[in-house]
């Protein structure tokens, strides 16, 4: 078992440490921790001596561009929540529904840009990097708006939007055409009224390399399909070194993702959060900045 596998494991049973009723004298120091600083002034100081800055983020720093969730009552693209179309299984039984949703996903992202959290995010990325510091962004997003903003260290743990995946070779792609393939076109609305388009599988994008015009797939990680290994190497890394890290526009209810700040919080490196409101993890941190990204973190930056 790799060191990152333990340590998810063993922050499985602390993540929600302080909304159980306290059993040991371990449970009742986190119930009984300070509560996260509000204080811009103190966070200032903190940011000012950090070498290497991890930003962990999530939907809420994308929703202020307008990026549909596709999380609670309202999560329905036509009659289906997208936990039923986001899985392996519904891709194996009707390819033709699940790329009509992710076109649609697709062509909603070419017309958001990268909001004013996104841009901080970035600048701040450029400027430090100057001063032999490190920024990276660990993001659940995949909408690539902080690729779109500037952000050049970037970790995107469940995937991308405009990334393919062929199901026969294996070979992935970024791929920025509109519609991604012809059959596509003005396909995906999400009015649960409209039928499906019943796309035949050959017409569906096919990967282009030599010999192989296998069935392309989202490259991103659907529910039931585990973390790519070696992403998660690389966030391993990053949260081992990083002396400052950052919360931004994440739940912090979503596994993996919501146990990487805990787990730096627990060898005692201070943790911001940037949230609209507190979060299950929240009282685990340092710092609490309530607020609207797009308002809080840029000044902070």
């Amino acid at each position: 078992m790799s060191l990152f596998q333990f340590t998810t494991r063993r922050l499985v049973s602390q993540a929600y440490c302080g909304l159980k009723p306290f059993s040991s004298k371990k449970q009742r120091f986190c119930l009984e921790m300070a509560r996260p600083s509000s204080n811009m002034a103190d966070f200032r100081e903190v940011f000012a001596k950090a070498k290497h800055i991890a930003i962990i983020t999530g939907a809420g720093v994308s929703a202020e561009s307008g990026v549909p969730t596709f999380r609670g009552a309202g999560g329905f693209w036509r009659k289906w929540p997208a936990q039923e179309l986001a899985t392996p299984e519904a891709f194996a039984r009707n390819p033709s529904r699940v790329w009509e949703f992710y076109h649609y996903r697709r062509e909603v992202m070419l017309s958001k840009h990268p909001n004013p959290a996104h841009i901080a995010i970035a600048e701040c990325e450029k400027r430090l990097s100057k001063q032999g510091r490190s920024v990276v962004v660990i993001t659940q997003n995949i909408d690539e708006l902080h690729r779109k903003a500037g952000t050049k260290h970037l970790l995107e743990i469940h995937g991308s939007l405009f990334k393919t995946r062929c199901t026969n070779c294996g070979n992935v792609t970024a791929d920025y055409k509109s519609p991604i393939c012809p059959a596509l076109a003005g396909k995906g609305a999400p009015d649960p009224e409209i039928e499906d388009a019943a796309i035949p599988v050959e017409d569906l994008p096919r990967c282009e390399e030599d010999g192989c015009s296998g069935l392309l797939r989202p490259h991103v990680v659907w529910f039931g399909e585990t973390l790519d290994a070696d992403v998660l190497t690389e966030v391993e890394k990053e949260l081992d070194i990083c002396d400052l890290c950052l919360v931004v526009g994440s739940s912090s209810v979503v596994y993996p993702a919501a146990m990487f700040a805990p787990q730096v919080s627990a060898r005692g490196v201070p943790v911001a959060e940037f949230n609209m409101e507190a979060t299950p993890a929240t009282n685990r941190f340092r710092f609490l900045f309530p607020g609207p990204c797009g308002t809080t973190l840029p000044p902070a930056l």
